[in-house]
């Protein structure tokens, strides 16, 4: 039986990351039990109560601050010696050597991911710091940790994954990683988006009869400035139109407010903030549709929970955007405040095309889900525990 072994190092629900971690652990589930052993090692103890509903092996290892020390003056000063040394030191890696796997697993882009000379996959879900200028991802240092983290992972990892195959080209294109250690496993929508309606939604919430939604945080690379300058001049045409929104407020989030006073939208704009998880699907089928002008990608998760739940959509163009949502969302460019609002106008005006756009989502969303997920992500495994046991030494008779 094989070992396989996963690595948590984010917090549950929490966003993006999260999501994209459920799907990993739900590929894992999937594995035949006859085959495959699943460890997991988790280092936030949220993950525990999570954890109980799968037949995994679990560990829980504490990261003391010394841990932490010893990890980044290793990690920054003498990489390959401390790959080496990590098993003897530090208490993760102690635990990770012990377990003896096959193949780990981390799907967090963490700089834990290349600091153990194991048969590792690793995510990268964007180098947006090389194609885009953001302070949230050039400024205070973050340009050169987000190099040190991706080029690191790009080197070190014995495969890694991607979400699209633009995504794959990034990598290859800044790292000159070699093409046959990238696989592409695009994401799928999240479990929560499919379940039923929160009992309290209409007391907690009291949204329009009509609206855009736009779920993101309140960073600059989301682009709500244009967003809210396009919903001005779709305004000039409906006066009613309505944008809801659910996010954190982030480094964008006071000029974009002050853009709201300035255009006069406040009775235009419903900024419901952070959204837990289970109220998330019924924004979704309650929208006129999804509006996404982000800057960043390769690809997003929204356009797959809109397509899952028959949302129409409209998409900044960019990136691997297309590819991902393909015939059933509308395209702008995001820099376009002109290109976003004509779109806007569309979705807003047009019923047979809000119906059409929905129906391609949902025959896109059947084209790529949860149990295609799965099955790639077995063929990458089997093919890097394959790799694993053919760089084994062979026993040979005298």
């Amino acid at each position: 039986m094989k070992k396989i072994g996963l690595f948590l190092d984010s917090e549950p629900y929490s966003g993006g990351v999260f999501q994209y971690n459920q799907s990993i652990i739900d590929a894992l589930e999937s594995l035949p039990k006859e085959e495959y052993q699943v460890y997991v090692i988790y280092t936030k103890d949220a993950w525990r109560n999570y954890l109980q509903q799968y037949n995994f092996i679990t560990r829980y290892v504490f990261i003391s601050n010394v841990d932490k020390l010893i990890s980044r003056v290793g990690r920054n000063y003498f990489l390959n010696s401390w790959r080496k040394m990590s098993p003897y030191v530090h208490s993760l890696y102690k635990t990770i050597n012990s377990l003896q796997c096959d193949l780990w697993v981390f799907p967090t882009q963490d700089h834990y991911s290349y600091q153990l000379d194991v048969n590792a996959i690793t995510s990268i879900h964007d180098l947006m710091h090389r194609y885009e200028d953001f302070p949230e991802i050039v400024q205070n240092g973050e340009f050169q940790l987000r190099e040190r983290l991706f080029s690191n992972i790009a080197k070190y990892s014995g495969a890694v994954l991607v979400d699209s195959e633009c995504g794959k080209e990034q990598v290859v294109e800044s790292y000159g990683t070699d093409k046959s250690k990238i696989f592409v496993l695009p994401y799928v929508a999240p479990p929560y988006i499919f379940e039923e309606e929160a009992d309290d939604f209409n007391e907690k919430y009291q949204l329009p009869d009509k609206f855009l939604f736009y779920p993101a945080q309140f960073w600059e690379h989301k682009n709500h400035d244009n967003l809210f300058n396009a919903l001005s001049e779709v305004k000039k045409t409906y006066n009613d139109i309505k944008l809801v929104l659910v996010g954190s407020k982030k480094n964008g989030y006071s000029k974009a407010m002050s853009i709201v006073k300035k255009l006069d939208l406040e009775a235009n704009i419903l900024h419901l903030g952070y959204v837990e998880d289970k109220y998330i699907p019924t924004l979704y089928k309650r929208a006129r549709a999804l509006i996404l002008p982000t800057f960043f990608g390769p690809t997003n998760i929204p356009p797959l929970e809109a397509m899952a739940l028959k949302c129409p959509m409209a998409v900044s163009g960019i990136y691997g955007m297309i590819d991902q949502s393909q015939d059933a969302a509308l395209y702008f460019n995001p820099r376009s405040v002109q290109d976003i609002s004509s779109k806007m106008k569309l979705l807003w005006e047009d019923d047979t095309l809000c119906f059409d756009l929905a129906e391609k989502g949902l025959a896109q969303f059947q084209k790529w889900n949860q149990r295609h997920f799965n099955t790639k992500f077995k063929a990458i495994v089997e093919e890097r525990v394959n790799v694993a046991e053919d760089k084994k030494p062979k026993l040979t008779r005298a």
